[in-house]
């Protein structure tokens, strides 16, 4: 007798292996050409569903995907999902960044032409069918990777509607006043020729020259010691930028620290420093043989106090100022202040300036190139701001002012598109003015939902501590700062009248019309100079920060959305943010500051954040180091899925590990899980629930006990997925999976499934 014919084995035609790489294009494609996107929208909005809505943050279309990206893109589509299933008309419509300095500079890369010799028009065609390419291969991956959105109607900052809408964000903060022009210490890359943003920096090592530096005693106001000679007392000042001795025009002090005299015994020389930071300056100068002379002062006796430059070329009287930035950290308590070379610098001067102490013009001999001018003499004009440095430090050097030199090694800041170093660099740029909506600001943040809570207090600071905006770039392509120019008064203009105009035309033909049409054509008809009645006008030349650009994205996608997605169920605001954890500098900040200023509100009720993948050691993914995991090699091998099932194993709030070989146990994970549902499924082929259901009374105690397990898991998991803590999901279905039903439920029932009468009770 053959016994196998006797037992109820199970039946399915659920293939044992996923074959993902195969059958997952497939999925994709009956989702695309059915529409699952459009369906879900309408079935929802059919229900009258509540919306939720997940602002997209637009990724840079400038390269392949990374694996940073699909875990970002997978989180939202996760949440989209999630919420469709609960009930919401889930709207997802997905975004790109795709103007400013990263694609010119690409373009131009890649082309080999020089800008100079190109017209705004034609540079901006090549960036627009640059950013159009890469659109068209991440979008290609996005869709692949199973994230469900709509990607037939996705919204680009290139789109003529979002420029209009950007640029009546701009013209509501002009309304207000929030908008001026001025010159101030802005970062910037001479390698680029454009100013920059802080969240546009990032910080490298760097080797620069540290030197100490005497500057001879003028008028020091009685606080030299006694009975000393004048010509033998000097402040000492310390930098790591010697190319900007040049531009030196005053010496900051602490009010509140003691500063000494310190007696060089061998040289027979007084130097004004810091009582706590004179020791360690007279080290690193090399001087042992010294004692402090006089009486201790605080550095609010030395206001205004004058001392001469160092070198004599500039003839220049050297102000002693006030300034809180100064402190204890490093150098000598006298801190060389350039303000054509310094935010602190700047604001210090200025403070003195708008309290008729000082008036002054800055001193900025370094052009867009980052070439010294001949403002700042002879001996540097031309030469680059470091090759500039061998020449100052020898030129104090031989007028006998250098005290102490050597090199260190330190954190820098640099151009996070080019990599090269950056510098300050005062010059007439275009702001943002925080400090007149900056309570509003950090109420909006205070509003705010942060997942992790500890996102609030990061973002807080920042908007606390940060300086007003610099919004303006010095390239092309981008959207332009909507001002013009009075050719007869030489001030600029932006009223209501012009702004309507100019977002009437950007709205049909874009903003190449800028760069298209004559400042006439762009102003109302007959229009005339507000300050002076002129008629003649000139546009102008500079474009916005990128970050004004997807910072304003709120107005153009939420607040007044293109005809396209009336449909879908926006609203303003968003329920949900989600990007990196580095967006609270970038995204996250821009967007709340354009839309405080504009609404008094933020553009989001909630903001979630993710960290960075890192590889299995912890270490950063690096191409040159050999460790990157693409998620395109990924899906070829395993499948979306695993890359998917990856993302949800993770406490993503934090920084993440990913390699092959945690690849590859995810996909094991993954094929225990879907034998699990097979056997399930195996074993249910021939229930009917109608005539075969079981009462719960009626159940076996083993049988209640997994369906109280299921209903834990449930439980569990919703909760999981409305705190967004998908990792404590994985983890309870993971057990329930492998634990609960494989090792215990299913490994009891064996017997019972196999053996007794299909319609038997047990």
């Amino acid at each position: 007798m053959d016994y196998s014919k006797t037992l109820h084995l199970p039946q399915t035609e659920f293939p044992m292996r996923g074959n993902l790489p195969k059958k997952e294009p497939e999925f994709v494609d009956f989702w695309q050409k059915n529409d699952l996107y459009e369906k879900r929208v309408e079935k929802r909005q059919h229900d009258g569903a509540p919306t939720f809505v997940l602002h997209d943050g637009p990724p840079y279309a400038n390269g392949k995907i990374h694996i940073g990206h699909a875990l970002n893109k997978t989180l939202k589509d996760v949440i989209v999902r999630y919420k469709y299933m609960a009930g919401d008309n889930a709207n997802y419509i997905p975004g790109w960044d795709t103007h400013g300095l990263p694609i010119e500079y690409a373009v131009l890369k890649d082309s080999g032409e020089d800008r100079a010799n190109m017209t705004p028009l034609e540079l901006r065609r090549k960036c627009l069918e640059y950013a159009k390419k890469w659109i068209a291969i991440q979008k290609e991956d996005f869709i692949r990777m199973g994230v469900v959105g709509d990607f037939k109607h996705p919204y680009v900052t290139f789109d003529p509607h979002l420029e209009a809408k950007e640029l009546e964000v701009f013209g509501e903060m002009a309304k207000k006043h929030y908008i001026y022009k001025g010159k101030k210490a802005v970062y910037w890359c001479p390698h680029c020729e454009t100013a920059l943003a802080e969240a546009e920096i990032e910080y490298k090592d760097r080797k620069s020259p540290s030197i100490y530096v005497k500057y001879p005693a003028v008028d020091i106001k009685g606080l030299g010691p006694d009975g000393v000679d004048p010509s033998k007392l000097f402040a000492v000042i310390w930098t790591t930028t010697p190319w900007t001795i040049p531009a030196s025009l005053y010496i900051s002090v602490n009010p509140k620290f003691t500063y000494v005299w310190v007696h060089n015994k061998t040289a027979d020389e007084y130097y004004l420093m810091s009582k706590e930071l004179a020791p360690a300056a007279m080290a690193d100068c090399k001087i042992e043989d010294y004692e402090f002379v006089g009486r201790e002062m605080l550095g609010a006796e030395w206001d205004l106090a004058t001392f001469h430059h160092p070198l004599a070329i500039y003839n220049r009287t050297i102000y002693v100022l006030e300034g809180n930035h100064v402190t204890l950290d490093a150098g000598t308590g006298c801190v060389h202040t350039a303000p054509g070379h310094g935010v602190e610098d700047f604001e210090v001067y200025k403070s003195y300036e708008n309290a008729g102490k000082l008036k002054q013009e800055v001193v900025c001999p370094v052009d867009e190139k980052g070439n010294m001018t001949a403002e700042a003499g002879e001996f540097l004009q031309g030469k680059s701001i470091w090759d500039a440095e061998g020449p100052v430090i020898s030129a104090l050097a031989h007028e006998g002012h250098l005290l102490g030199k050597k090199s260190i090694h330190h954190q820098y800041a640099h151009c996070w598109r080019c990599k090269n170093p950056v510098i300050y660099r005062a010059t007439e740029q275009w702001f943002a003015s925080i400090n007149d909506f900056r309570d509003k600001a950090l109420k909006a943040v205070d509003d705010t939902r942060f997942i992790p809570s500890w996102g609030h207090d990061r973002l807080y600071n920042m908007i606390r501590d940060r300086q007003d905006w610099c919004i303006s770039r010095q390239r092309s392509w981008g959207v332009p700062i909507p001002a013009f120019y009075c050719d007869d008064c030489g001030k600029w203009v932006i009223t209501d009248e012009t702004m309507k105009k100019v977002e009437e035309i950007v709205e049909k033909e874009g903003t190449d019309a800028w760069w298209a049409h004559s400042a006439e054509e762009l102003l109302p008809e007959g229009f005339k100079c507000p300050h002076c009645g002129g008629t003649h006008f000139h546009k102008e030349k500079d474009i916005m920060d990128v970050w004004f650009d997807s910072g304003s994205t709120w107005n153009g996608v939420l607040r007044y959305p293109h005809e396209d997605w009336k449909e879908d169920g926006v609203q303003f605001p968003a329920d949900l943010y989600l990007e990196g954890s580095d967006q609270h500098r970038g995204w996250f900040h821009s967007s709340l500051l354009c839309s405080v200023a504009v609404n008094g509100y933020a553009p989001y009720k909630a903001v979630l954040t993710h960290g960075f993948t890192m590889d299995g050691e912890g270490r950063k993914m690096s191409k040159s180091v050999g460790n990157v995991v693409a998620p395109q090699d990924i899906i070829n091998r395993y499948g979306a899925d695993v890359m998917r099932l990856w993302i949800s194993s993770v406490d993503y709030q934090g920084d993440v590990r990913l390699s092959d070989k945690i690849v590859k146990s995810m996909s094991d994970v993954y094929r225990k899980i879907r034998n699990t549902f097979r056997y399930l499924m195996g074993n249910l082929y021939d229930f009917d629930p109608k005539k075969d259901s079981v009462a719960y009374e009626d159940m076996e105690e083993m049988d209640r006990w997994a369906l109280l397990r299921l209903e834990q898991v449930k439980r569990t998991v919703l909760k999981a997925y409305e705190d967004y803590e998908f990792h404590v999901m994985y983890h309870a279905v993971h057990n329930f999976c492998t634990v609960d039903l494989s090792a215990i439920y299913l490994a009891i029932l064996k017997d019972r499934l196999f053996t007794e009468k299909p319609d038997s009770r047990l």
